[in-house]
């Protein structure tokens, strides 16, 4: 699939060669990433697991505070609303400080910047959390297991364990 989406920018450090030019034998090989085991790159399972618990969590936290009635399309609509700024909210302030969600922490996975720097930042998590909210950039992968939304921001969801 990688071939079919292409790279945005094509060369050293797309994730689509290694540093002697062919092809990674495993996700992240060409970023110095294991193979296996805590720092290896999380598949795309594990990530939709933490993206749910994610979703779960904002719409409980909205139940609190919100009401909610399933014959009513107008409070349905509000308590939507309401969960999804709960769950950018919970996505967004602990991914630029800590690179980890909730949902992560529960999985054991967490986001990485590529360059090494402690904290993603502000401006790779809204962007992470822009694309998700879109669907297909999460979902289109390249050789390395990073998705539209990685390569974007620089990061790599890793495992922690």
């Amino acid at each position: 699939m990688a071939r079919w989406t292409g790279e945005w920018l094509p060369g050293a450090g797309d994730g689509s060669t290694t540093a002697r030019g062919e092809a990674p034998k495993w996700r992240g090989e060409s970023f110095g990433l294991p193979e296996t085991g805590a720092g290896s790159v999380a598949g795309g399972g594990i990530r939709l697991v933490a993206l749910l618990v994610d979703l779960v969590l904002g719409a409980l936290i909205t139940a609190l505070f919100v009401p909610y009635d399933l014959q009513n399309v107008a409070a349905m609509q509000t308590f939507n609303l309401w969960a999804g700024a709960a769950w950018a909210l919970i996505t967004v302030v602990p991914v630029t400080f800590f690179g980890i969600t909730p949902g992560m922490a529960v999985v054991g996975i967490r986001v990485a910047r590529l360059d090494g720097a402690t904290m993603v930042g502000a401006w790779r998590a809204l962007v992470r959390m822009a694309l998700t909210v879109l669907l297909l950039p999460p979902l289109v992968r390249n050789a390395d297991g990073r998705s539209w939304l990685d390569r974007a921001t620089g990061t790599v969801v890793i495992r922690m364990r």
